[in-house]
């Protein structure tokens, strides 16, 4: 393909979609995210004013310590570290310092040292160094799975700390404007790369296809700009105001040359993405300790067909209803909705056999009021007169008498209903005729009506 037509068809296609596509309308909220001087914030000059102009921190570079450790993961797998000898104290060192450790890492990506990125390290190992300690700890668990998506698509590994000033590795954060997860999608995007949200699913929330989403995108911004800082800003911005800056800055195509012509969070986002790079490698030297990870039962996954809400599989199984929205972020309403499409369900291996065992009772379990909904309903088409409110009335009456006497019974294995008939002094036809049943087949487990 012309590489001009595909610069085209992907800018159309991913223009308007990712986390900050609202961001010329947020100006205004943006500053509210905003740090002042005093605060650890950054500020860069607009070339088009001259004025100094405050350069927004990502969101989740907010985000509190104690939010964090209240997630399920955290608050049953992660830990201070009693043994940590370090000083809570963050040492300062010498810019050459900075510019040496930076060139040592291991990437692609260009990261080099200047007084933005020296702000954005200065927050990380100063007032936000024990949310690195979570952090780090936290990346037991996801950083595997970043990585293998990464590989998957032959990108750079160290763009699997995007999700650190993302979404500070909360899989259920949600900003301001609506991105959603680990990797902070936009409705539209996510939908775009292949994750289903409606109002029961949100795909975004899993761990692991989002991760595989995001990877994709990130392909496709490198096959737009061919320059991983340029990716990078993308992924926040859009690929559409980048080309805006471009333009703007008379076809300029440093990140650093188009800085000033960027939307305000997005000025302060290749620095967070190399500041965090820096933080998670050299945390040691600013005395910072990771959290005790012990990682979480192994687990697997069975497949559904029809729908089944996480509180029947909590209390036939035992299983604790935070663990099984923990394994299963994406079912935003606790509904697996298994009958829409085969749907998966993670579970900790051990309780696999659980499920399996007990399947046809975690179905029956309190269906109606977790699951009820009528398929079928009456239109009261007829204006109410008085005449025929005593007739409903009388009519109601009947009808509560007659459920008052209905009786129904759970199916035993084993039994026909020729021998449940004759138990309940009835007959098949009648028990075929209460439970609209055509053939003779019945099923272990079901409640059957018998009078």
């Amino acid at each position: 393909m012309n590489k001009k037509i595909l610069l085209l068809t992907l800018t159309i296609t991913l223009g308007g979609n990712h986390i900050a596509m609202a961001q010329e309308d947020a100006t205004e909220e943006a500053t509210a995210t905003a740090v002042t001087e005093d605060d650890g914030g950054t500020t860069g000059t607009n070339d088009d004013n001259n004025d100094d102009e405050v350069v927004a921190f990502p969101e989740a570079m907010n985000y509190e310590l104690d939010s964090l450790m209240n997630l399920y993961l955290s608050k049953n797998y992660l830990e201070e570290d009693e043994d940590c000898r370090m000083k809570d104290i963050n040492p300062t060192f010498d810019k050459e310092i900075y510019i040496d450790r930076l060139s040592r890492i291991p990437s692609i990506i260009e990261m080099p040292h200047n007084d933005v990125v020296q702000k954005f390290i200065d927050r990380y190992s100063g007032r936000l160094r024990h949310s690195v300690s979570y952090m780090l700890g936290a990346c037991n668990f996801y950083m595997p799975i970043f990585e293998e998506a990464l590989e998957a698509y032959n990108l750079p590994l160290e763009l699997k700390y995007l999700p650190i000033i993302e979404s500070a590795l909360n899989p259920t954060a949600v900003s301001r404007v609506g991105a959603t997860g680990l990797w902070q999608f936009m409705l539209a995007t996510g939908k775009q790369y292949g994750l289903n949200v409606n109002s029961l699913v949100d795909e975004r929330r899993d761990p692991l296809k989002a991760s595989y989403a995001a990877a994709h995108f990130l392909s496709d911004l490198y096959k737009i700009f061919g320059d991983w800082n340029l990716v990078i800003a993308a992924y926040n911005c859009g690929p559409e105001q980048i080309n805006k800056a471009i333009r703007r800055s008379n076809g300029e195509r440093d990140y650093w040359h188009i800085y000033p012509y960027l939307p305000r969070e997005t000025r302060g986002y290749v620095p967070a993405f190399i500041a965090a790079n820096y933080i998670m490698t050299y945390y040691c030297d600013h005395n910072i300790c990771p959290m005790t990870t012990r990682l979480p039962a192994k687990t697997d996954t069975v497949m559904v067909s029809r729908n089944v809400h996480l509180e029947q599989i909590a209390a036939v199984c035992n299983i604790d209803i935070e663990q099984l929205r923990a394994l299963n972020p994406s079912y935003r309403r606790d509904i697996v909705p298994g009958a829409t499409e085969k749907s998966a369900i993670r579970l900790a291996q051990t309780d696999i056999g659980k499920f399996i065992d007990n399947e046809e009772e975690i179905y029956n379990h309190k269906t109606d009021k977790l699951l009820g909904k009528r398929p079928v309903v009456e239109v009261n088409d007829i204006p109410q007169t008085a005449a025929s409110k005593n007739s409903r009335t009388s009519r109601s009456r009947r009808t509560s008498r007659s459920s008052a006497s209905a009786k129904t019974i759970t199916i035993r294995s084993g039994q026909t209903l020729s021998e449940i008939a004759k138990r309940h002094g009835t007959t098949v036809a009648k028990l075929k005729k209460l439970n609209n049943i055509k053939g003779t087949n019945i099923r272990a487990g079901k409640k059957l009506r018998v009078r």
